[in-house]
């Protein structure tokens, strides 16, 4: 596995993300598994770096070289998977899966409350992990679609621009984690009607929701508090108990 991604001229000057390979941030203190996981995601296609402590996580993420990072949620010394997260998003909106501990389901919540875009739980095979990224390169980076939409989609004072994944409500920019805003789109573009949690977790998190999987929840909430920030009585999402959301003018 590479050891510095730089060394195979992997910088965001040398070349458009569609003609190279997507390239994955490792973070995790346990050197074997990222050995296994790395060394199958680059027979799978994979650009891959690992670093093995929640700083070097941090200063990989932020300096551009990386299409998404997968980041262990528990790790020891002066900081965490969580501090890591909290200083990742708040620089910068890089596509973050967290790897948290079986039945770990207050650090799943947390994570995503947090900006993480998806969480998969150890042991995870390299296959789920493989596809889990692939699953949020789908939908965050048009680099990487089979389809790239430009149709900006308005809901009263609510603006998608689907070009640059950006939203504004009454002319103010709502900064959206890449989750947030494929949920957003969903229900912006099926406005007035309910979506199921099922629609909105294959079209968001690009997988069937298993049960208690409370991802959508938290995602939605989170979207919701943003939003209010602005909000002006124009838009606003109703939970609808047993069937889903649904976005709603006012």
């Amino acid at each position: 596995m590479k050891k510095n991604i730089n060394q195979a001229g992997l910088s965001p000057a040398d070349a458009p993300l569609s003609s190279i390979a997507p390239r994955v941030l490792l973070v995790d203190d346990d050197v074997e598994l990222t050995e296994l996981l790395g060394s199958y995601l680059e027979r799978d296609g994979f650009a891959v770096h690992a670093v093995h402590n929640a700083q070097a996580g941090i200063d990989s993420a932020l300096n551009g070289c990386f299409d998404i990072a997968v980041l262990d949620f528990m790790m020891p010394r002066s900081k965490s998977g969580l501090d890591a997260l909290n200083e990742i998003r708040g620089a910068s909106a890089l596509p973050l899966i967290m790897l948290t501990g079986k039945g770990d389901d207050v650090d799943r919540i947390i994570g995503l409350e947090k900006g993480a875009d998806d969480y998969i739980t150890k042991p995870c095979t390299s296959r789920e992990l493989a596809a889990r990224i692939r699953a949020v390169l789908r939908r965050t980076n048009s680099s990487f679609a089979t389809t790239t939409p430009f149709d900006d989609i308005i809901v009263n004072g609510l603006v998608l621009r689907s070009a640059a994944r950006s939203v504004t409500l009454n002319g103010r920019v709502i900064r959206l984690t890449s989750t947030e805003y494929s949920l957003l789109l969903i229900l912006a573009k099926n406005v007035g009607g309910v979506v199921d949690k099922t629609k909105l977790s294959q079209g968001a998190l690009g997988r069937h929701p298993s049960r208690y999987d409370r991802s959508i929840d938290v995602h939605i909430s989170s979207i919701r508090r943003k939003l209010e920030v602005f909000d002006e009585g124009s838009v606003h999402i109703e939970t609808i108990f047993g069937r889903g959301y649904q976005l709603l003018r006012r």
